[in-house]
């Protein structure tokens, strides 16, 4: 019997090894070949595909058709499986691929029917810019079809990959519309909910358009506005728990970017120095993927950068002449319109009397499950929102992303563009989201202005819902020639971080779209006025600046309220005053003190918001503390500063018992959360990184294979390197146009999404230490010639 039981087991483990081996040998199978010569169809002459020791790409063609082709094949080779969820994101078709438990996400997008509007946007595309589409989406399926397997997450899925089709790649701009945008019109209720609940002065005092930390290169910094008095509003009888806010908590994470540019007076060569980190959610592979683009032809162009997989061209980068980067702007680019309903049931009033409101039924397909029908409301103006239950009625959301010129890809033009005027006019044309476009020239010229399409808005605050059945409304487009543009200021210095960025008129055509407070952008600013001359070295030391500017005040704050006789004797308050009173000022893994400080303040900061916000969430029964804006940091410094009597919540003597007692809820988080001593408690324990593949998350198991390591990060959100767990710089970058060879550029992750390539990770670690990185490719390793195939 044993020696059966010895056979039988020998005989699993030899079929378990052939099943891993054959699983194994699949995977590798779906690896791309990077040397040698393929023939394919769809390329008029033949391209070049060089590959450096991290896998980074020089694609040499001789007309930008093929280049486009070539481009399409190498994002399949190494990144397909992430394009097709991008695309499938966007179109709200996960579910075809995953299951129901995508159902929710596909219902979200599905109201934006970019599937559709997808396919009209390729429509309305001139003939050039049609055939760069239809030829990258020809190499897509040629390097998707070169591949040994189909790549290995369609296996663990069960599922085959579907051929990219041209209107995919105007679906991968919509997935940042919607990453970028508020697609919702969110902001626009949620403010009318306070509006109607709070005395307009309290209204007006919580929702300032700025603060004191403001940098803006146009305009000067906002100066708080006055503090409501006890005849308008009192919070004597507004009870609080310091115990249910953790001192932690959850800040909403605003995606966002640095982008500055110095001009040619400040740099040794005389050359623009351009600078960008574009702060987005992480994940393996990274968003952006590296790539040196070059037509050696008669229409010659050479443009390195990053690319978006999914997309044809570089999206910031360099050519020779010029380069550029982007911040997301956070102007007002949606807006929510009241629906006046019409005389006759199912209609609704317009400018040009009624209309039935339109109606579409979207089908989900769910794997292994039947379809989920979904019905959406159109309005002219755009969907009805079914997500809010305003009061008013109807609401229906006016987004910029679900007109004809949203998008375009006239950014491929900036590869032709020689200076600086002519990439700000191309800017202006751009069907992207609406962002901070700063560039730079060779002949040292810099300048800022607006990419992306600006609406006309007329005769109503965009701030709050407005009824658009008169004559109030967007009244078309703004053209190029009036976007607000700054060219060659006389500092030489240019600057973006998400805030604030002009004033006056520029503000009032941009709006107010749920800016970042200027914390990291004056941190940016007074970086660069500090020096006189700068080199990509130096740009990249501005990049990964993790001081803690912003906490030094609240770090005053909490010691002197802690450093009083009446707390001598309690010894968790003498342990907290301890640990932040010798703090390491940064944000820094091992810094104990930066962690503490920074969970007082956000626990100051939920409870007053809480307090003040106290009728709101009693007339609407919403939970308002994920409302809160950033620019609310101006009243908060301005109540723990001034300590107005009539805006100390109830239960509390005075204002150092408040903050006191929010500094004993932060003890209470820590005790309850960790077994371990304060001392014990670093930023980097909180601050680690989960950059995850997206199989990882559905198959734990797999964690170890496909996500980075889990390892402390420096870095937070309101100083320049800014970064979090799974949020971060997608890229950062340092470059002269003219002088390519000494810039430096970096990503976190690798450029394969492959986890057996030599690439999956390389460059992680020079993220990570923020080390520089060539912004060139290096020697080619590797070279691939794809040869037109035989009519």
């Amino acid at each position: 019997m044993l020696r059966w039981i010895t056979r039988a087991a020998a005989l699993f483990a030899a079929l378990a090894l052939v099943v891993v081996v054959a699983a194994w040998l699949m995977i590798r199978a779906s690896l791309p070949d990077l040397d040698g010569t393929a023939t394919v169809a769809g390329i008029a002459d033949a391209v070049l595909i060089e590959r450096d020791a991290a896998g980074i790409p020089t694609i040499t063609a001789q007309n930008r058709k093929d280049l486009a082709f070539a481009t399409g094949y190498v994002h399949a080779q190494d990144r397909y499986f992430q394009m097709d969820l991008i695309r499938r994101r966007a179109a709200g078709e996960l579910s075809a691929l995953i299951g129901s438990a995508t159902l929710e996400s596909d219902r979200y997008h599905r109201f934006h029917r970019f599937r559709a509007r997808a396919e009209a946007a390729v429509e309305a595309l001139n003939a050039d810019h049609r055939e760069l589409l239809d030829a990258y989406s020809a190499g897509v399926n040629a390097g998707l079809d070169s591949l040994g397997s189909r790549p290995f997450e369609y296996w663990v899925l069960r599922d085959t990959p579907a051929p990219w089709r041209p209107e995919d790649s105007v679906l991968v701009v919509y997935a940042m519309y919607m990453t970028l945008n508020d697609s919702r019109a969110s902001r626009d209720i949620r403010r009318s909910y306070a509006e109607a609940a709070l005395p307009p002065a309290v209204y007006a005092w919580l929702y300032p358009d700025g603060t004191d930390l403001d940098a803006p290169i146009v305009g000067d910094p906002r100066q708080p506005g006055a503090i409501p008095g006890p005849e308008v509003f009192s919070l004597r009888d507004v009870a609080i728990d310091a115990r249910t806010f953790p001192g932690e908590g959850a800040e909403p994470v605003i995606p966002g970017s640095n982008n500055w540019v110095v001009s040619g007076a400040l740099t040794p060569n005389g050359q623009a120095l351009v600078a960008n980190d574009m702060h987005l959610g992480i994940d393996v592979p990274n968003i952006y993927y590296q790539a040196h683009l070059v037509v050696d032809g008669p229409d010659a162009r050479d443009t390195m950068g990053v690319s978006l997989p999914g997309s044809p061209f570089i999206v910031a980068g360099s050519t020779g002449h010029m380069a550029w980067g982007y911040t997301n702007s956070y102007g007002d680019w949606s807006d929510a319109v009241l629906i006046v309903p019409g005389e006759t049931p199912g209609t609704y009033r317009t400018p040009d009397g009624d209309r039935e409101f339109t109606r579409y039924i979207e089908r989900i397909e769910v794997k292994g499950q039947a379809p989920v029908d979904y019905e959406i409301r159109e309005t002219i103006w755009g969907p009805v929102d079914d997500v809010f239950e305003y009061p008013g009625g109807d609401v229906a959301v006016s987004w910029i992303a679900h007109k004809p010129e949203a998008v375009n890809i006239n950014i491929v033009e900036l590869e032709t563009a020689r200076s600086v005027e002519e990439a700000v006019a191309i800017a202006n044309t751009m069907g992207i989201p609406p962002q901070n476009f700063v560039t730079g020239d060779r002949d040292g010229n810099i300048g800022w202005t607006i990419a992306g399409s600006i609406p006309n808005k007329q005769g109503f605050d965009p701030l709050l819902p407005a009824d658009w059945s008169g004559s109030a409304g967007w009244q078309g487009w703004l053209e190029p020639d009036a976007y607000p543009r700054v060219i060659n200021p006389q500092s030489g210095r240019i600057w973006t971080a998400n805030s604030r960025v002009v004033d006056g008129a520029m503000l009032d055509v941009i709006g107010d779209g749920g800016y970042d407070r200027g914390a990291r952008g004056s941190q940016i600013r007074d970086a660069l006025r500090a020096g006189t001359s700068f080199s990509p070295d130096d740009m990249l030391a501005i990049q990964i600046d993790d001081r803690a500017l912003f906490l030094l005040r609240w770090q005053r704050l909490l010691v002197e309220t802690l450093d009083d006789p009446r707390y001598a004797d309690d010894e968790d308050l003498a342990e907290y005053l301890a640990l932040c009173r010798d703090w390491t000022p940064a944000a820094v893994p091992d810094s104990v003190g930066y962690r503490l400080v920074r969970g007082f303040r956000l626990q100051v900061q939920s409870a007053l918001w809480s307090a003040v916000m106290a009728p709101v969430q009693a007339a609407w029964g919403e939970d308002v503390n994920t409302w809160m804006s950033p620019q609310f940091e101006a009243p908060l410094w301005q109540l723990v500063s001034e300590r107005p009597p009539h805006l100390l919540p109830a239960g509390y003597d005075d204002w150092d018992a408040f903050l006191v007692d929010q500094v004993r809820g932060s003890i209470a988080y820590y005790r309850e959360n960790y077994a371990t001593p304060l001392a014990e408690r670093t930023w980097g324990e909180r601050n680690t990184a989960s950059i995850r593949h997206p199989l990882s998350l559905a198959v734990p198991l797999l964690s170890g294979w496909l996500d980075m390591p889990a390892e402390p990060l420096p870095g937070d959100s309101d100083l320049p390197r800014a970064q979090g767990p799974g949020f971060g710089a997608s890229e950062r970058f340092a470059v002269s146009p003219g002088d390519r060879d000494n810039g430096i550029l970096h990503m976190p992750v690798g450029q394969s999404g492959h986890p057996l390539s030599a690439f999956y990770s390389k460059g992680h670690s020079d993220w990570v230490q923020g080390r520089a990185s060539p912004f060139l490719p290096g020697a080619a390793d590797y070279r691939l010639e794809l040869v037109p195939a035989a009519d």
